[in-house]
């Protein structure tokens, strides 16, 4: 039963794409953002969202329901965008502070870490970049669907051209792998990690991945936090920061991090996924 609910799911998941693969960027954007707010803030899961925008902002019963929405037209808009990135990220993504690359572009040679958050549209830093002549590879938490994930896949590696590895034990060590040979690796470190070190995030405690800390300081390699920013409909703002000094202490480097994180998420409340279980219950 449960491989055909897979094969309906990545049917419907692959039909969908196809449509909106169809439409012109924009357009497909607004639909998927439209569905979203339409359908998303009628499931369930919004009460585990509620719980997590107000505990960690504070925020009355209005202000939440809003974010929810915002939320659920930013997940919808970013499922619709998936067969456009290399588009958006060649021709509707600010690159801010892209000076801090050029060492990166002139020696393909150098390894680097760009840690970030599903913030946006995630995936789009990664096609933006690949401008610059820097291919970012991408770790990636694959959907329990396998069927799904592959579809997925093609999209987020601009067809082959990007080098993914799934979040896993073998995925690890293509990673290693890959810094070895000198690629530049973006992750994603907002989610909860059971094996991680205990911070807080918003003021509670929160299990967090150190793997980017620790690859950084073997390879001996750059490690850039990086923003990204829906500014309208799919038009984006990456951010690169100054790499962060991975001599500190773990604690301190992941505290500075979510530092970042928690700034972005507080200016830009909807366009953060708040349905992970980023806390202990």
């Amino acid at each position: 039963m449960k491989k055909i609910r897979y094969l309906f799911e990545a049917a419907l998941v692959r039909t969908l794409i196809a449509l909106f693969g169809l439409l012109p960027p924009l357009t497909a954007s607004n639909l998927g953002g439209m569905i979203g707010r339409t359908i998303g803030p009628l499931l369930s899961s919004n009460r585990k969202a509620a719980r997590h925008i107000q505990d960690s902002l504070h925020t009355d019963a209005q202000t939440t329901r809003k974010i929810i929405k915002d939320m659920w037209e930013n997940i919808g808009r970013v499922f619709a965008e998936y067969p456009h990135l290399e588009h958006i990220g060649a021709h509707h993504v600010e690159l801010v502070n892209a000076e801090r690359l050029h060492t990166l572009s002139a020696n393909p040679e150098l390894p680097a870490i760009f840690a970030s958050a599903h913030l946006a549209n995630w995936e789009a830093a990664g096609p933006t970049v690949h401008k610059m002549n820097i291919d970012v590879d991408v770790i990636y938490r694959a959907p329990n669907n396998p069927y799904v994930a592959g579809i997925l896949q093609k999209c987020r590696s601009l067809d082959g051209t990007l080098q993914t590895y799934p979040k896993s034990s073998a995925g690890m060590r293509q990673v290693l792998g890959a810094l070895k040979q000198g690629r530049k690796i973006g992750i994603l470190i907002d989610q909860k990690y059971n094996e991680g070190m205990e911070v807080e995030f918003f003021g509670r405690p929160a299990m967090t991945s150190t793997a980017f800390i620790q690859m950084a300081r073997k390879f001996d390699c750059p490690l850039f936090p990086v923003r990204v920013e829906r500014v309208k409909g799919i038009d984006f703002r990456v951010t690169i920061f100054p790499p962060l000094d991975t001599q500190k202490d773990e604690i301190l480097l992941i505290r500075e991090m979510h530092d970042y994180l928690e700034q972005w998420i507080t200016e830009r409340p909807g366009q953060w996924l708040w349905l992970h279980k980023r806390w202990k219950v």
